[in-house]
């Protein structure tokens, strides 16, 4: 017979076993670093210009970045620092290096979600962040998932539960309900309603005094930030289910977005987020926060059928709260709930194997164009990536065969620019 305790050796185990891989996958010192990017990279996959063009334009200014130069010379080495200093301060054909953003504007949400488990969602979030910042953009990435692979790749491997999306919840319950009583003090009719009540167990716990910045983590990339997950928030749905009982009139969906309302408008760019494998309190923050919802499935019938049950499942979540929620503090987001766009990308894709074929087709067939043009490949490189908790931009294109790591990063790069110009084509309707 087993019991908890039983379970609680296991777990030590397992966290040993933690400590030697962060060893091994990051670096001795348990810390995730960056690494730096070729002049080949840089010129041709970043800034999109030619490689002697862009040797020239260092040596006409000496006082732009020069990355480091390998012992033998062949090759300089730029971080990802020098890389966006290059870009504010280079031009090609007189033109702006600078990513497009609208003046004006606040950061575009976008949610990666599908509550079938291995389509793809942590994968296709941790590349598309690292595209962004590639691309210039200033990201903020959201872990939902209480798994924390995101987090972890992103290099976080110690998080508190307070400082998780489920801090960012219980911080909103206090404030929400505070507001709610000092309203029902100041009631128009002079008469005081009754005052809503919690439990000393939730206010000593202190969140309601966390800032903004007590949530927010730097990551190994110097303009991605993250809001991290850990696994002790797992129990983040039995929690609010409690919490809602003790306030029902507490619009527990929107607390996120209430949360990122009070960050600065141009603070980022793009806040993306990763989404747990199910539809619940976590998930429903993040679709009711995003301003699009990105839909990964693989090529596999099964994976086809859940996610037509989950477009379903979350069709009729979205109905219910539009229904039973009037007025609220809604912020930046308003009910009914609407999308300025909705697609799906297929994961795992083989273009060589007929299942897969067929399943894309089939999925333009139902969804039309809201499917992507581009789905993402799976190569060697792409297997690789995760194993190692490492997007294929992470990875050294030395340690493989330069072809099959280029063939990875050409279906990601494909992927995020048809990604990119979803965004801006819905920047202007948000």
């Amino acid at each position: 017979m087993y019991d908890h305790t039983d379970l609680a050796r296991l777990q030590s185990q397992s966290l040993k076993m933690q400590g030697w891989i962060r060893q091994h996958t990051f670096s001795p010192e348990n810390t995730k670093k960056l690494r730096r990017f070729s002049s080949w990279e840089v010129s041709e996959l970043i800034l999109k210009m030619n490689q002697s063009t862009f040797r020239g334009k260092l040596a006409a200014d000496p006082s732009l970045p020069g990355g480091e130069v390998e012992e033998d010379g062949r090759q300089r080495w730029f971080s990802l620092e020098e890389i966006n200093e290059l870009r504010r301060r280079v031009k090609a054909n007189r033109k702006s290096l600078l990513p497009p953003r609208p003046a004006g504007k606040r950061a575009f949400r976008a949610a990666v979600a599908n509550f079938k488990g291995g389509a793809g969602k942590t994968t296709v979030a941790l590349h598309l962040a690292h595209a962004a910042a590639l691309d210039g953009y200033r990201v903020l990435v959201v872990d939902f998932d209480p798994q924390a692979t995101l987090s972890h790749s992103m290099g976080l491997t110690d998080v508190s539960e307070d400082y998780t999306v489920w801090g960012i919840m219980v911080r909103d319950l206090i404030r929400e309900t505070d507001r709610m009583n000092s309203a029902a003090t100041g009631a128009a009719s002079g008469t005081a309603l009754p005052q809503r009540k919690l439990p000393a167990s939730i206010r000593d716990m202190g969140l309601e005094d966390l800032r903004h910045a007590d949530f927010i983590q730097p990551t190994s990339w110097s303009t991605i930030d993250i809001i991290p997950s850990c696994a002790n928030a797992a129990f983040v749905e039995f929690a609010s289910a409690q919490y809602r009982h003790l306030n029902p009139e507490w619009s527990f969906f929107a607390a996120v977005s209430r949360f990122l309302d009070g960050i600065a408008d141009d603070d980022y760019d793009l806040i993306l987020f990763d989404c747990p494998p199910a539809i619940g309190y976590q998930s429903m923050n993040a679709v009711f926060a995003a301003d699009m919802l990105y839909i990964p499935s693989g090529p596999g019938y099964w994976e086809y059928d859940s996610t037509t049950s989950f477009i379903g499942q979350l069709s009729e979540a979205l109905e219910d709260l539009s229904r039973g929620e009037t007025t609220f503090p809604a912020g930046k987001i308003r009910l009914p709930k609407a999308f300025v766009d909705i697609r799906f990308l297929m994961t795992r894709y083989e273009p060589g194997n007929d299942l897969h074929r067929a399943m894309l087709e089939a999925f333009r067939k139902v969804f039309g164009d809201h499917v992507t043009r581009h789905p993402v490949e799976m190569t060697r490189a792409v297997e690789q990536s995760g194993r190692f908790l490492s997007s294929v931009y992470e990875i050294d294109y030395r340690n493989m065969t330069r072809e099959t790591w280029r063939r990875a990063r050409a279906s990601f790069d494909r992927a995020y620019e048809e990604f990119r110009g979803n965004i801006i084509a819905g920047w202007d309707k948000i």
